[in-house]
């Protein structure tokens, strides 16, 4: 009697790159999280308060996404 096997194991991914690839998310998550925070904070102060600590409005968009690209 021949025999016909059906089952066939799943495809496995390599070990760790699910594990990798979550870090890679969770950090690109974080990192505009961070973005969008600092953007609201220094959106929020005034021309004056901006210049008293040496950034104008047009700086603002500038360092948010230098903070986001440093991660």
């Amino acid at each position: 009697m021949a025999v016909i096997e059906t089952f066939r194991p799943a495809q496995t991914v390599a070990p760790g790159l699910v594990s990798r690839l979550w870090t890679a998310a969770m950090g690109a998550v974080a990192a505009w999280d961070e973005s969008r925070r600092t953007r609201k904070m220094l959106g929020a102060l005034t021309d004056r308060e901006l210049d008293d600590i040496g950034l104008t409005r047009g700086d603002v968009d500038m360092i948010a996404d230098r903070l986001s690209h440093s991660r």
